[in-house]
């Protein structure tokens, strides 16, 4: 019997301790004006999340807030029923009181709410507490605004200012502040004048704060209940007066870095909710709370917003040195780095490609320039040669004019000498010396033609007839030394076309002189014929010159055109490829075939626009 008594004991005193261990930690968090009111939500926020990150155990958070700190009589005691009420059963593990209004009213109702409760009192600045007033179940999380640094810093970027208003609103800790900073701030006086906001609806700060006069800064402090007794979220209440006012605003805390504060020494908020849910942790941790002493917490590095100081032209050069620029605009290149920085790859590659290819053009350039001096020095040597082959016969012909003009000339003298002279046959002799002469002339412009060394071509309209003509006399006889008959057959039509004459009758002399070759050593007769004719369908000209030889090799009739290619032992490859070349010049066509005896070469060159038409 003792022995179930015993067992059930244990049983009962496990049940219980495991019941202990598994129940979450309580923990109250108390606002002063309201859990949304900034920027003692801020506060509560920061220690929420931060007690729910760092706690080992479960946290059974209740937030409530501090109503009637609103108004100087307000009824307390029926709000420490409530919260008496609310933990009557358990009391909570901790209480975290934000601010003085919810300080005071935990060291006020400490003995009947829970007097043994450990406590973490933050968002206070440390002249609202002393450290007589706190118990061993106390621990602070303290603040010190330095005021008169706030101030130093407007005027330090706004030297101009001569007039700063004080934006309070009307509860009993805001009056405590604005008695405080009448104290503090006397240091000024013979530098700025200070406009107090305090007793003034919040609407009327409004209205003051559209047309404050010029050289003016705004400090905001607090506004919780303004003098009409109306409550205000102050993030709201920024967000309407900086959207009103005409003058810079400038605060103490962090929060309201972004909603229209300039910046300056601010109390970072997050540094106190930090502080404060350690503080938190290592009571809930069983360590007691009159060991854990932390400094106040200062402003830190100066931190501004750079939209504000763009806003009312705060140069940086009159920031404190190691400031912090939050909001910064980035710039094209920090917003865009990679797009920018692909674009000027690619604009690099561009010019390199850009470059090469200039590079290439003028050494292509170059090198067409080259080739095509060459060329003409090869079209040239070209016609040398022919000049040379044809040289005997146009000496032969040369020296039939000049042997008659010297025959007439001696005549002419004789003649003269008779007493009287007979004019009119002296008259005839001298015609005939001006027809021979003429016929020199021809001759040396024919050959002066051949070998002209013209760089340029001399783009003129010529009847490819006359071309013929004009062949067919240079070379008469040269066909005569050789045997071969020459017959013509033009078109009855004036065929037109725009070149320059040199290379029209290089063609014609390279294909006339290529038959010639062909039938030398072949059995007569040799005959070579031209002919012109007028394609219609196509206005083209065409010109086909053939010859009575032995043909071209089937093998070689791909070929005849290439250069260095010749089936003649002295010749030198260049003739049929430099007509090649002229005739596709001029947009024609070139091309050989064989016939029942000889060849024949064709080629055609288009008709000039005006006959076109």
């Amino acid at each position: 019997m003792r022995f179930r008594l015993l067992l059930s004991t244990v049983v009962l005193l496990l049940a219980t301790a495991g019941a202990a261990l598994s129940e979450p930690k309580r923990v109250l968090v108390l606002h002063p004006f309201g859990r949304d009111f900034v920027p003692w939500s801020q506060y509560g926020k920061t220690v929420r999340e931060e007690l729910l990150r760092q706690s080992p155990e479960g946290i059974d958070l209740y937030e409530t807030s501090l109503v009637s700190a609103r108004s100087s009589d307000g009824e307390e005691g029926p709000f420490a029923d409530y919260v008496q009420a609310l933990f009557a059963k358990r009391k909570p593990d901790l209480v975290v009181a934000i601010s003085s209004p919810a300080i005071s009213f935990i060291q006020k109702h400490r003995e009947q709410l829970f007097s043994s409760v450990p406590a973490v009192f933050m968002g206070v600045d440390q002249r609202r507490i002393s450290r007589i007033d706190l118990t061993t179940h106390d621990a602070l999380i303290a603040s010190d605004v330095d005021f008169n640094l706030i101030i130093e810093n407007i005027l330090k970027l706004l030297p101009n200012v001569t007039n700063i208003a004080m934006v309070l609103g009307s509860s009993p800790n805001e009056r405590y502040w604005s008695e405080q900073m009448h104290a503090e701030l006397k240091t000024f006086e013979n530098r700025v004048t200070f406009t107090w906001f305090n007793e003034l609806s919040f609407e009327e700060v409004l209205r003051r704060a559209t047309m404050l006069p010029p050289n003016t800064a705004i400090f905001f402090v607090l506004l919780s209940v303004d003098a009409a007794g109306v409550p205000h979220e102050e993030g709201k209440a920024m967000a309407r007066l900086r959207a009103v006012t005409n003058a810079p605003i400038f605060g103490y805390s962090d929060v309201f870095l972004g909603q229209g504060i300039v910046g300056g020494p601010l109390i970072s908020v997050s540094s106190v909710g930090q502080q404060a849910a350690d503080a938190a942790v290592r009571i809930l941790g069983g360590e007691s709370p009159a060991s854990i002493h932390t400094p106040p917490i200062r402003p830190g590095t100066p931190k501004y917003d750079w939209r504000e100081l763009q806003r009312w032209g705060v140069s940086e050069s009159r920031l404190p040195a190691g400031s912090e620029i939050y909001f910064r605009s980035p710039s094209p290149w920090e917003q865009y780095r990679l797009q920018i920085s692909a674009g000027i790859a690619a604009l690099l590659l561009q010019a390199a490609i850009i470059s090469w290819l200039l590079v290439e053009h003028r050494r292509r350039h170059f090198a067409e320039a080259e080739a095509s001096s060459r060329r003409r020095e090869v079209v040239r040597l070209n016609r040398v040669t022919t000049a040379n082959v044809l040289s005997s016969s146009i000496a032969h012909e040369l020296n039939q004019p000049l042997g008659a003009i010297l025959s007439n000339t001696e005549a002419a003298q004789v003649l003269l000498k008779a007493d009287p002279p007979d004019l009119g046959q002296i008259g005839e002799i001298l015609s005939d010396i001006v027809r021979d002469e003429q016929r020199a002339s021809e001759i040396i412009r024919g050959l002066r033609n051949m070998l002209n060394n013209r760089t340029e071509a001399d783009l003129r309209l010529v009847d490819l007839n006359d071309a013929v003509r004009a062949l067919a006399k240079l070379v008469a006889l040269e066909m005569e030394r050789r045997g071969v008959v020459l017959r013509t057959l033009l078109s009855a039509e004036t065929l037109t076309v725009r070149c320059d004459p040199i290379h029209l009758q290089q063609v014609l002399m390279n294909l006339v002189m290529n038959g010639m070759d062909a039938m030398d050593g072949e059995p007569i007769p040799h005959n070579l014929t031209i002919r012109t004719r007028r394609n219609a369908e196509y206005d083209v000209v065409e010109v086909r010159i053939s010859d009575s030889g032995k043909g071209i090799a089937k093998g070689a009739l791909t070929s005849i055109f290439d250069a260095f290619v010749t089936t003649k032992p002295q010749g030198t490859g260049l003739g049929l490829p430099i007509a090649r070349t002229i005739v596709e010049s001029y947009g024609g066509d070139i091309w050989a075939e064989n016939r029942q005896r000889g060849a024949v070469f064709s080629f055609r060159l288009p008709l000039a626009k005006t006959q076109a038409k």
